[in-house]
């Protein structure tokens, strides 16, 4: 990037506009057009046949699952169904391309003008929606303009240093993997914005099931289309493309390079070339890798062995009636239904499994917002801190509703609970069987209370008369002696209220 400055109030003259492509892989059993498998991970050039490779004499059959689930993810997504789309011939080489076209959707897709919902910062309307991560935070739609189903093309594997000879290997069990490709309108104004909609469009696929999202894997593939323009103007600038990045933090960081990049070049006299460009994670930059001056005409012509796709008024009502709800509509429901707050919600919600897992324990616990607590602070603190999943905690959800009401009922106390979750790690053992051997109890008899408190504030002057002068803080400090004379078993909320009452007196 050019050495020039860019104060904060040059890049403030000007306005990102970010559009974004997303191909993904839909988690059908099989192939698009054919019978192969559509398992990752085989052997190189495995699951193929004539059909995925194209060979002479092959005819591709639709699969059906692959339209129930694209028509399941344009539901999600807002998006008008087509009753009417056509399958298209894409036309350009490639040597992973082994037909010498894609058979993709052109200007009939399967679906329209659907939109996703995110926060921001500044620019969004503040519709005060009460899963929202921040009270400052408004609500935007982004627009997406279509959803269209493709075949995916296959692998090129490079072999070798720059300086030297590389070799070029194909794995074509990619061939004819099912995908669609989402295309959201230009109404992306920064890259966090680009980085709420990619999390947001994720959850969405994943709560429909359509696929797995699995960036690692190129079950799920971004191409970012930017370009910038004075504020106020209505005409958009030259674009780059923006593709080769593998994970949505390294979008966000690609989005902002490439705003600056473009604007250093306006501000120098220069001008933008529309190209495409590749994002380097370990330099933190873009670089060119061919140009787009001129369009490429892949010569679209309807696919002559494919007849039109029809989804049928009930076909579409079926899809309609598998949505799940929604990750947005369940945080809403959740905040109100069990009292938590927008972050926990949040958090809990992030992934269908886990939100299903925490209401099955809510339902059966005296208090879902203390089983909330406790599966987000105990249970998955623990669990990040040793890099586990939930389904590796030796604590169970029905183990995690024992504790919760454990001290609903003021049977333990937290810091108890501590230290019960703490063996339970220890000795991969579930919180029911560590409790009934461990038993801690807690002291709820206020005389007994009383009578520690009163040796602690004899043996402590100092601390009275500093609590007495005005520094109530010291509080704590007696609070803290008493728990230890009792071993951790004095009730807390009990021992708060009479160590004031008795340095008050």
């Amino acid at each position: 990037m050019a050495a020039t400055a860019l104060t904060p109030d040059v890049l403030a003259k000007y306005e990102p506009v970010i559009g974004l492509e997303v191909h993904v892989q839909l988690l059908t059993a099989s192939k698009i057009f054919c019978g192969c498998s559509n398992r990752f991970g085989s052997e190189p050039n495995t699951n193929i046949c004539p059909v995925c490779l194209g060979l002479p004499g092959s005819l591709p059959v639709l699969n059906a699952k692959a339209v129930e689930f694209a028509v399941l993810a344009s539901l999600a997504l807002n998006c008008e169904v087509r009753e009417r789309s056509i399958f298209a011939r894409k036309n350009y080489f490639y040597p992973d391309l082994p037909k010498g076209y894609q058979i993709s959707q052109y200007d009939k897709p399967l679906a329209e003008h659907g939109w996703i919902e995110v926060p921001t910062a500044d620019g969004g309307t503040k519709t005060g929606a009460p899963s929202d991560r921040s009270s400052s935070l408004g609500w935007k739609k982004i627009g997406i303009t279509r959803v269209h189903m493709e075949e995916d093309a296959g692998k090129s594997l490079h072999d070798g240093l720059p300086d030297s000879a590389t070799r070029t290997y194909l794995d074509l069990n990619r061939c004819g993997t099912p995908l669609i490709e989402i295309v959201s309108e230009p109404d992306i104004r920064t890259p966090d914005e680009a980085f709420e909609y990619l999390t947001r469009l994720k959850e969405i696929l994943l709560y429909t099931a359509v696929s797995d999202c699995n960036m690692e894997e190129g079950s799920l593939r971004c191409d970012a289309n930017v370009s910038v323009r004075l504020k106020g103007a209505e005409r958009f600038g030259t674009k780059a493309e923006v593709k080769n990045v593998n994970s949505f933090r390294f979008i966000r960081a690609a989005l902002e390079y490439e705003i600056k990049r473009q604007i250093e070049v306006i501000e120098e006299g220069g001008r933008v070339v529309q190209e495409t460009r590749l994002w380097n994670a370990n330099e933190g930059r873009t670089y060119p890798m061919r140009s787009k001056e001129q369009a490429h005409d892949y010569r679209y012509f309807p696919e002559p062995d494919l007849p039109p796709l029809i989804v049928t008024p009930e076909f579409l009502e079926a899809a309609r009636a598998r949505l799940p709800e929604l990750p947005e509509a369940r945080r809403k429901r959740m905040i109100a239904e069990y009292e938590l707050n927008p972050k926990d919600a949040h958090t809990l919600t992030a992934s269908r499994e886990f939100a299903d897992r925490f209401e099955a324990a809510a339902k059966t616990a005296k208090n879902p917002r203390r089983v909330a607590n406790i599966l987000l602070s105990e249970l998955g603190g623990r669990l990040h801190a040793l890099g586990l999943e939930l389904d590796q905690s030796p604590v169970s959800m029905a183990g995690v509703v024992m504790a919760a009401d454990l001290l609903d009922d003021n049977k333990i106390s937290s810091k108890q609970l501590k230290g019960l979750f703490d063996i339970c790690f220890e000795r991969g053992e579930d919180f029911p069987a560590v409790y009934e051997r461990e038993k801690p109890q807690q002291i709820t008899d206020s005389s007994a209370i009383e009578a520690m408190i009163d040796e602690v504030i004899a043996a402590n002057p100092k601390q009275v008369e500093q609590y007495r002068a005005g520094k109530k803080t010291v509080a704590g400090f007696f609070v803290g002696q008493v728990m230890k004379a009792s071993k951790g078993q004095a009730n807390p909320a009990l021992l708060n209220q009479l160590v004031t009452k008795k340095l008050d007196g």
